[in-house]
């Protein structure tokens, strides 16, 4: 923010001014606060010398008012002056220190979570993806968003999930299911058998960490594409829909059955919900986790990544951020399209699911 660095210049014109107008005045308490303004806000260099500025202003101001400096108001107040610049140095080095420690853990957050996450190749035969991640700042915890795709010989299989809460128990959520799905995929004939194996591996995840909260949960979808593209089997564990957009229009895939997310299988049957959907040439099929939805407007209005009108060229990360009037929360989404009669087309810009991940199918698309 910019006010603050523009406090401590501030307080000096205030007490000029001050001083100026009401010579009475006792302007040595204005001037003291300004080396401490500084501190947080400006390197040790420019806290010393907004100190330094201050010290001179209220030797100049003492001098104007009765032409001398060495009387013992103006020492009490020099020797506040020159105490609060060194004290102010020594919090300008600790607040460095601590923005430097926080900025190397956020670092290491997002470096571990795009290193937990897999590669996702431009093309597929018959389809293009595209992904986006971007971590959020807002704190350095490592958050619980996760995706990956695996071309396989039953069809494109995709995940994208979420896991409840962020720090080294997401962490380890996160890698039980992207390792789960990467074996179920390769290996399982059906689609409900890869979602079965995920849900094993969570309870399992759960039940070995004894600390672990009984509502610990992963909402995610599951898509396999079958392998001419004509079609989708897609799976929804209580996560946001994915969005279906072809000829301009954009609908979302509700699952006619709703299921439980992840890791809270145990509370319903054993039978896997799979809706099934046609996936035309041209269309792109857009998963994202759920910040997207979560954008909010002044007014408080959440964001409908479904347009009432024909979908605008622009992704709907860039309308949920027109819609929340900035930059919306980090998250990920994925995009994939299916390529027309002429066969694969230039992958599609990856949009972005608020705070997370996400993913696309389908090339040259843009939502």
């Amino acid at each position: 923010m910019a006010w603050p660095r523009a406090l401590p210049p501030a307080v000096i014109v205030v007490a000029v001014v001050v001083d100026l107008a009401w010579p009475p005045f006792n302007t040595f308490p204005l001037l003291a606060t300004v080396s401490v303004t500084a501190a947080p806000v400006y390197s040790l260099a420019r806290t010393v010398i907004s100190g330094g500025v201050a010290l001179l202003t209220g030797w100049l101001l003492a001098f104007r008012e009765s032409g001398e400096v060495i009387s013992r108001p103006n020492v009490i107040g020099f020797t506040t002056l020159v105490t609060l610049t060194v004290v102010a140095a020594f919090l300008n080095r600790i607040f460095a220190r601590e923005r430097e420690q926080l900025r190397t853990s956020r670092q290491v957050a997002e470096t571990v979570q795009r290193a937990m996450l897999p590669t996702v190749p431009e093309r597929v035969p018959g389809l293009a993806l595209a992904t986006r991640y971007q971590a959020a700042q807002e704190e350095a915890l490592i958050g619980g968003d996760l995706y990956a795709v695996h071309d396989t010989p039953h069809g494109l299989r995709m995940v994208i999930g979420d896991v409840r809460g962020k720090g080294t128990r997401s962490a380890t959520l996160v890698n039980a299911l992207l390792g789960a799905f990467h074996a179920a995929a390769l290996q399982t004939p059906d689609l409900p058998s890869v979602v079965q194996a995920a849900e094993i591996q969570v309870q399992d995840v759960k039940a070995r960490e004894e600390d672990a909260p009984y509502e610990d949960f992963v909402t995610a979808v599951f898509v396999e594409i079958l392998p001419d593209r004509s079609a989708f089997r897609m799976a929804n564990r209580g996560h946001p829909p994915p969005l279906l957009v072809h000829e301009g229009r954009v609908t979302a895939l509700e699952p006619k059955e709703p299921s439980l997310p992840l890791g809270l299988g145990d509370l319903a049957g054993p039978v896997v919900p799979v809706d099934r959907y046609e996936l035309p040439p041209g269309a792109t099929l857009v998963l994202f986790t759920d910040g997207i939805v979560e954008a909010r407007d002044r007014t408080g209005a959440f964001f409908d990544p479904v347009p009432r009108s024909p979908a605008p060229a622009d992704g709907p990360r860039c309308r949920a951020g027109r819609h929340a009037g900035g930059p919306v929360p980090a998250h990920r989404r994925t995009r994939g399209r299916r390529g027309g009669p002429g066969g694969d087309t230039a992958p599609g810009r990856g949009g972005r699911g608020v705070r997370g991940h996400g993913a696309a199918l389908n090339p040259a698309s843009r939502f």
